[in-house]
């Protein structure tokens, strides 16, 4: 006689928790009270750190095996017919998917894009095609039978994505969907599915079967996601983004536990100035600064803590900072030190055409503000003070409903942006990215060092320095 259990609960223990909530629900675990469906949701490596220790814990507790699955080539309805089936092994059959797709919607498709850009440019390739696949399984459509992301119009970027069509070349995203393999197209229509996952948790589950999904994009809104929050456990891993001294607080604080916890493992400690600089470094990213920690600790050796001589012997400056620091040079014409930056740059394993897109966003982003400034309205004043683009020309263009994402973040920032920006013309900036497009074609193209082609785009950008001033009124 088989045994079912019930996954019902009072609507009073909706279970949504905090990632800092997740010792609670470990100890209920370990008393024997543990759920068979979990979501985590949120930063993709603190998801898969919670989601570890849930797995160890259940498994401290019971013997039993893990199916590891992963989201971007699953068929979810396989997984479901696994998970509905008894297992003729012995114990507890946890079934873990990483990167489900079940939450997604065309409300998580912007997000989606942004990431996918981001790890572009960051020069990795298979993370940015996993998030223009994602995009593709919101819409429903086919690996196969899918219309490139350029030559579709902005109706149709709206009807599919429920977001408008980015602006620039978007042929690199072209290249990463056509070059996928034909097994990572999405499989099943995601909506149907989580219809069958709700009556299949509703009728009941084998009583030895665990379902642990990970997500980082999710729509709350999904009948799936409230049906889980009633009668499973949802463990929010988000953390808040942004530059603003909440977001930041919060990031830090995030840093600060995962740096303490990877060096309790190897029994060091960190001087305060020298966890400063080093968070200062590494940035708001997870896995970069556990593996840094870890870098840390093995280098120190014998000694019991690390130092700031020890940080700058192996903690380099993150990419960011070292991107940032290239633009800025290029902006205030340091020949010298551009060429300096960009060779540290290459030294240090960043990709030609990863710089390149650096370069390209810093010319367009100008291009845009440059031409805003030539408009009669709102009036763009040379010496305009902070107060004064923060306080009436910033809200004046952010009336017009024109480049919205261009114009979010801090208001000073955008205004030092602003004020660089009318340090150039238009027809000298058009021409810098006519000359990026041809380095791009020679880098993809040509046998020549890429060292060789980079020292000559950026002197030929950097000569004539009387070039780059705004004496033209003209687009």
């Amino acid at each position: 006689m088989t045994q079912r259990s019930s996954l019902k609960k009072n609507w009073q223990q909706m279970a949504l928790i905090k990632r800092g909530e997740l010792a609670a629900v470990l100890d209920g675990v370990r008393q024997g009270k543990k759920e068979q469906v979990y979501l985590f949701f949120g930063e993709r490596y603190l998801c898969r750190e919670s989601a570890d220790l849930l797995q160890k814990t259940l498994l401290e507790q019971n013997t039993g095996a893990v199916h590891p699955i992963d989201g971007d080539q699953e068929d979810a309805g396989q997984t479901l017919a696994r998970l509905l089936s008894f297992s003729l092994l012995p114990g507890l059959q946890i079934y873990r998917v990483i990167d489900s797709r079940l939450f997604q919607s065309k409300e998580t498709n912007a997000g989606i894009w942004d990431k996918a850009v981001q790890e572009f440019e960051a020069n990795r390739p298979a993370p940015a095609l996993r998030y223009l696949l994602n995009m593709l399984s919101s819409a429903s459509v086919s690996l196969e039978n899918r219309e490139p992301f350029s030559e579709m119009g902005a109706d149709q970027w709206q009807t599919l994505f429920g977001i408008g069509k980015p602006a620039g070349d978007l042929a690199w995203a072209d290249r990463l969907v056509r070059e996928a393999v034909p097994q990572c197209s999405p499989k099943g229509a995601t909506a149907n599915l989580a219809e069958k996952y709700m009556a299949a948790f509703a009728k009941g589950l084998p009583a030895q079967n665990i379902l642990i999904l990970s997500a980082e994009a999710v729509d709350k809104r999904k009948r799936l996601f409230t049906y889980i929050k009633e009668h499973g456990t949802i463990i929010d891993c988000a953390v808040e983004t942004g530059a603003g001294s909440a977001a930041q607080k919060v990031q830090k604080e995030v840093l600060l536990e995962m740096v303490q916890k990877t060096l309790a493992v190897f029994k060091k400690k960190i001087e305060p100035k020298a966890m400063n600089l080093f968070l200062e470094r590494v940035g708001f990213h997870p896995v970069a600064v556990v593996m840094e920690t870890e870098k840390l600790a093995l280098y120190v050796d014998g000694r019991p803590t690390i130092t700031c001589d020890d940080l700058e012997e192996i903690v380099g400056r993150s990419r960011e900072d070292a991107l940032f620091e290239l633009t800025d040079a290029f902006g205030k014409r340091q020949t010298a030190k551009t060429l300096v930056t960009l060779h540290h740059l290459l030294d240090n394993g960043i990709h030609s055409l990863a710089i390149l897109a650096t370069m390209r966003n810093y010319l367009r982003r100008h291009l845009i503000f440059r031409s805003f400034q030539l408009r009669p309205a709102p009036a763009w004043r040379q010496g305009m003070s902070a107060q004064q683009f923060q306080g009436n020309y910033l809200p004046a263009l952010k009336e017009l409903g024109e480049w919205p994402d261009l114009l979010k973040g801090h208001p000073y920032a955008l205004y030092m942006s602003f004020t660089k920006a009318a340090e150039f013309s238009c027809p000298v900036l058009k021409k810098w990215l006519g000359l990026l497009l041809e380095a791009e074609f020679r880098l993809k193209g040509s046998a020549i060092p890429q060292h060789i082609i980079l020292d000559e785009l950026f002197l030929t950008m950097l000569r004539g320095e009387g070039e780059t001033f705004a004496t033209s009124r003209t687009l």
